[in-house]
């Protein structure tokens, strides 16, 4: 069971995205004026689309500690700071959205095991939806999806410190959509990771 902290920039209804189950059990950290939370007693940090990126970069030390311990970081917002280490987010609206399309690329974990990619690329008929740009990744980082224009849209990096770095180009993730919905490709995916993270400390601690 992991223990994960989301940040809340206070969105209503943000946080029913995010439901305890029998992978994760969640805190919720409230972006405030004095915003400087403990990061100690969690497994994986969560920053879900709409985040604030300028709080987030006044923890960043403590972000790169949390993921020196080996632990994970999960973004799913267009980082427009440079917290993250050794990626940053792009901020490119130069395509045609019309243009665009998602190709899996490397996936050593099968994290798009059951995830119909096509769901990421068209929202009722319209494609380029789930990605407002592109992932600079970091050298020997994976790029496990990628656009037209071989641009990293989903990374994941265990290069960049002792811990891994799941990071999207602003597409959503989380344990279900607005709509309740479950068994879509974003929740499958996120889950997925999930999965991956809990079998990862199975095996540490053994």
């Amino acid at each position: 069971m992991l223990n994960a902290l989301i940040i809340s920039n206070n969105i209503v209804g943000l946080t029913d995205y995010y439901v305890s189950n029998d992978l994760v059990t969640y805190t919720i950290a409230h972006v405030s004026g004095h915003f400087n939370p403990d990061l100690t007693p969690y497994d994986v940090l969560v920053v879900p689309n709409g985040s604030d990126h300028i709080a987030m970069l006044r923890i960043k030390d403590k972000v790169r500690a949390f993921l020196d311990e080996g632990k994970a970081v999960i973004c799913s917002d267009g980082w427009f700071t440079s917290w993250v280490p050794g990626n940053q987010w792009v901020m490119d609206n130069t395509k045609r959205t019309m243009d665009t399309r998602y190709f899996l690329k490397t996936d050593a974990y099968k994290l798009l095991a059951d995830v119909d990619i096509d769901e990421l690329i068209y929202s009722h008929g319209m494609t380029g939806w789930w990605a407002c740009g592109y992932i600079d990744a970091a050298p020997g980082a994976d790029v496990v999806v990628e656009d037209t224009w071989q641009r990293p849209i989903v990374v994941l990096d265990e290069v960049s410190t002792a811990g891994i770095l799941f990071l999207t180009a602003s597409g959503p993730l989380a344990d279900v959509t607005h709509a309740g919905e479950k068994e879509v490709a974003l929740v499958k995916l996120y889950r997925n990771f999930m999965r991956m993270l809990v079998s990862r400390n199975e095996l540490i601690s053994r």
